[in-house]
């Protein structure tokens, strides 16, 4: 069975987690390392992808600036999104060369491991034709934005647990005009650490994988 490696970061600020994704995404096409999971939460901050519309992004930068949210333009897939304190981020960089070299099959693999999960709370994640990420009722739980660099992915997905909806209020988010929820306004009242363990054991068993870890913080992986 495969190896890949989990992590708890805590809370990172977006450039920092960028800087670290690239590089693991280097030792992991060297083969230097196994398949990686991060788990971690950002501060505030809004991204937007490489196909995302700025006209999406409904503050101007002073806005964002007094309300403590900064900014990024990234090389994920997907459109605008916000991220921030109680919103469960998985980064995991994967060769998909050692699992399937499919693209499509990878993010609808990402959607299961986050419906799997959401079951352990007692709540029904579904997906929504046409529309990447999870959703209940009609309400969009998590996003989901990937790149691939020679079958390496990095980036990966959102999960809203108890992050304060009133910031998506300066996007439109992914694009589309749909509402957001989260766990927390759900009635699922789970810490974040329940979540990273549910998580966990769906990647496993989606991807068919031996997690091991929480390792070493991934900054100190040489």
């Amino acid at each position: 069975m495969r190896v890949c490696e989990w992590r708890e970061l805590g809370r990172v600020r977006y450039g920092d987690a960028l800087r670290l994704q690239r590089e693991l995404v280097e030792k992991r096409k060297q083969g230097a390392i196994p398949d990686q999971l991060l788990l971690l939460e950002h501060p505030h901050v809004i991204t937007l992808g490489r196909n995302g519309r700025l006209q999406n992004l409904l503050a101007a930068p002073e806005v964002l600036e007094r309300a403590g949210i900064e900014f990024f333009h990234t090389d994920r897939g997907g459109d605008i999104t916000y991220h921030g304190p109680g919103q469960v981020v998985g980064y995991p960089i994967l060769d998909l060369r050692e699992w399937r070299r499919d693209v499509v099959a990878y993010v609808r693999a990402l959607e299961q491991v986050i419906i799997e999960a959401l079951a352990q709370f007692g709540l029904r994640g579904e997906r929504v034709e046409g529309r990447t990420g999870v959703w209940i009722d009609g309400r969009k739980i998590a996003a989901i934005g990937v790149h691939v660099s020679r079958w390496v992915t990095s980036h990966g997905f959102a999960f809203n647990v108890s992050t304060d909806l009133n910031y998506f209020r300066y996007i439109v988010p992914c694009g589309l005009a749909a509402p957001v929820t989260s766990m927390w306004e759900l009635g699922a009242r789970a810490e974040l650490r329940e979540v990273h363990a549910a998580l966990v054991a769906a990647f496993s068993r989606v991807f068919e994988c031996e997690m091991i870890g929480p390792v070493i913080p991934a900054e100190q992986v040489k």
